[in-house]
């Protein structure tokens, strides 16, 4: 007998006899949901701006794009209040880094009118206006421009400034 078909003979038992049950699975399965928050853009108004970026997938070569246009910018989203929300129809979606459920981009989706196989990037102000709207990727230097001009965020320079 070889050595495989022994050890797969010694720890049959263990296998077959170990105590797992549909509690184990639905209490793993229910961990990885808690992990997942809900996203609600109303919750956001007055306090952050919101960057939504759209895409089918984490593979659309026009995602990728915007992600790299972000990504060399990283330091303005916090001094500008700016939360990225990345809105995935076939992969996880994120709200500044952190999972958020389907039913949350679903909302997102239905709400700006964006289909699953579309790309877009939405700005919304504070006041949950929409800002901006691009089918292309932007540079995140002209996102902060356009928000820069804004009049609430001229206020809170001023007010950074005098501190």
């Amino acid at each position: 007998m070889n050595n495989l078909a022994l050890i797969v003979l010694l720890l049959l038992p263990y296998i077959v006899l170990s105590p797992v049950s549909k509690a184990d699975i639905l209490q793993s399965s229910t961990e990885h949901a808690i992990k997942m928050s809900s996203f609600n853009l109303s919750s956001q108004k007055w306090k952050n701006r919101v960057l939504l970026v759209f895409a089918p997938s984490v593979d659309n070569h026009t995602y990728q794009q915007q992600m790299q246009l972000l990504q060399e910018q990283n330091n303005g989203f916090a001094d500008r209040d700016l939360v990225l929300v990345q809105v995935l129809a076939t992969d996880e979606s994120y709200a500044n880094r952190q999972p958020i459920d389907e039913s949350s981009a679903a909302k997102l989706r239905e709400y700006f009118g964006v289909g699953k196989e579309n790309f877009r990037v939405i700005l919304v102000g504070k006041d949950g206006g929409v800002k901006r709207s691009d089918a292309t990727p932007v540079q995140a230097t002209a996102i902060f421009e356009e928000i820069d001009a804004m009049p609430m965020r001229q206020q809170e320079m001023q007010e950074r400034d005098r501190k």
